[in-house]
């Protein structure tokens, strides 16, 4: 074989393999995370802080779901899936979880509504249909408007287990595919009723407290608010290369600071 041919071959491959190690290393320090809504501007509090101190990573976080989170990051079009409910474990075949820590879900009321307080009863009667008029709670008289999660959020699976003992949402129920949707249908109806993460709270709406319990951290924390959850990073398999680098500082001070200022907590009994 002709001897320049062969030296033209080698230097084809030569400027393939390079580009290939260019285009992939400009990629290997590109993270995406999909998921839950609720974890998603938690998720962004930590990539942008993240970014700041490594300007050489680019961290894209995304929302549409627990369901979409798990789904993205097994298909491999995520880096890191998102959870906001706890996972069966054929849920999570093949992927390793990370916890991030616990979030406590509340119920929330328009700011003129003047009931400020409700009951794991009343509340279950009010998001499975039994209970319709605010007269039966303890508030002025007028037809309640249920506001719940779609289906594939991980918030609303959390709250039908933990507050419906998994009945079914009634039927008229108004849905939303976001916190942020929830929260804003709230803030514009004086006779509607949601949930959202705690973490996502504003002064836009206002939270019941739950069995006498207000929701904070601190309740949160040593468990005396009972409607809570977990927060989850999903990778598949275990995480390598910028990603772990990512999660790893996120478990450390700077990350668990960070969560701890987002109202996500560690247990502590």
């Amino acid at each position: 074989m002709n001897t320049k041919y062969i030296i033209g071959i080698i230097v084809v491959l030569i400027i393939i393999v390079g580009a290939y190690m260019v285009f992939a290393g400009s990629n290997s320090n590109k993270i995406t995370i999909v998921g839950s809504t609720s974890v998603q501007p938690v998720a962004q509090s930590l990539a942008t802080a993240y970014m700041k101190e490594h300007p050489n990573v680019k961290i894209e976080v995304q929302g549409g779901g627990t369901a979409v989170g798990l789904k993205s990051v097994s298909d491999g079009t995520a880096n890191i899936g998102t959870a906001s409910e706890s996972l069966a474990s054929n849920q999570t075949t093949g992927l390793n979880s990370y916890a991030l820590g616990q979030d406590g879900i509340v119920a929330i009321v328009n700011n003129n509504n003047t009931v400020k307080g409700i009951t794991s009863a009343q509340l279950k009667g009010i998001f499975t249909g039994n209970t319709t008029n605010w007269s039966q709670v303890g508030g002025s008289n007028g037809k309640i408007d249920v506001i719940v999660r779609e289906v594939g959020s991980g918030t609303r699976v959390a709250f039908q287990s933990l507050v419906l003992d998994n009945s079914s949402y009634v039927g008229s129920a108004i849905v939303q595919t976001s916190t942020g949707a929830v929260q804003q249908a709230v803030s514009q109806d004086p006779n509607a009723i949601g949930f959202i993460s705690f973490a996502s709270l504003n002064n836009k709406t206002t939270a019941l407290t739950f069995n006498g319990v207000t929701c904070s951290a601190a309740t949160v924390a040593n468990g005396s608010y009972t409607i809570q959850r977990p927060f989850t990073f999903l990778t598949k398999g275990p995480a390598k290369g910028a990603t772990l680098e990512f999660i790893n500082w996120v478990m450390g001070p700077e990350g668990q600071a960070i969560l701890n200022n987002n109202s996500i907590v560690r247990p502590t009994s």
